[in-house]
């Protein structure tokens, strides 16, 4: 056998060698990444079921839950993935965990996660408005609505200022007499009147008999008296 029918035979040996194996090796996937440790959620221990999970390239890869204060994550690469080399990033009940790992295949690492609630978001700050733009064409007139239901009636208003007096009216006709009212009660007594003029001097009486001078004139002064009298007394019944 020469040289060169050797050599071409050690070469063939080798090729049925190693492409077996370079296909064995390509038809299995490699072996996941493992991480695993404590984790913790603002400041204390994760509570049971809080989830726990990796995310490689922004995509959710892998999830578990926190039990006991700890948890452990396999991460195997899809069939056509390549994920050898990127950071492994950490949501811990749905908050980024501080901590990172990276995928290496059969690889992984003892990571303590640590995650805290984020802080509320700042406020945006105001744009003020631009200038306004030209006003647009008026559009078509719409067709008119329903009529609306009445409103509730409204609380009643203050009392308006009176108004001016208006014309006097005609007269009305004149009513009926009235019932006559009982008499009224007798009045006081006036005052007494005057005395009235002396009346005349009534006829001389007869010529008593001789001697009684005396008597005679006093007769006479009593006649005169009385006729004084009695005039009074009629002209006080007419005064009545």
């Amino acid at each position: 056998m020469t040289k060169f029918n050797l050599l071409t035979s050690l070469a063939v040996i080798v090729l049925l060698l190693v492409i077996p194996a370079v296909v064995l090796a390509q038809a299995q996937p490699p072996r996941p990444a493992v991480f695993g440790g404590t984790v913790s959620f603002d400041g204390a221990p994760a509570s049971d079921g809080t989830s726990v999970s990796a995310l490689i390239d922004g995509e959710e890869v892998a999830s578990t839950e926190a039990n006991g204060g700890a948890y452990a994550l396999r991460v195997a690469q899809p069939p056509g993935g390549a994920f050898a080399g990127k950071a492994v990033v950490f949501l811990v009940g749905g908050s980024e965990a501080a901590e990172q790992g990276t995928w290496e295949a059969d690889g992984g690492a003892e990571l303590n996660l640590t995650a805290m609630t984020p802080p509320p978001p700042a406020p945006a700050t105001p744009v003020p408005p631009g200038p306004a733009g030209a006003a647009g064409p008026a559009g078509p007139k719409g067709s008119t609505g329903a009529d609306g239901k009445d409103g509730a009636a409204g609380a009643t208003g203050p009392a308006g200022a009176p108004g001016k007096d208006g014309a006097t009216g005609a007269s009305g006709s004149a009513g009926a007499d009235g019932a006559t009212g009982p008499a009224g009660s007798a009045g006081a007594k006036g005052d007494a009147g005057a005395a009235g003029p002396a009346g005349p001097v009534g006829p001389a009486g007869a010529a008593g008999a001789a001697g009684g001078g005396a008597l005679g004139l006093i007769a006479l002064i009593i006649a005169i008296v009385a006729a004084i009298g009695a005039g009074g007394a009629f002209v006080m019944g007419r005064r009545s």
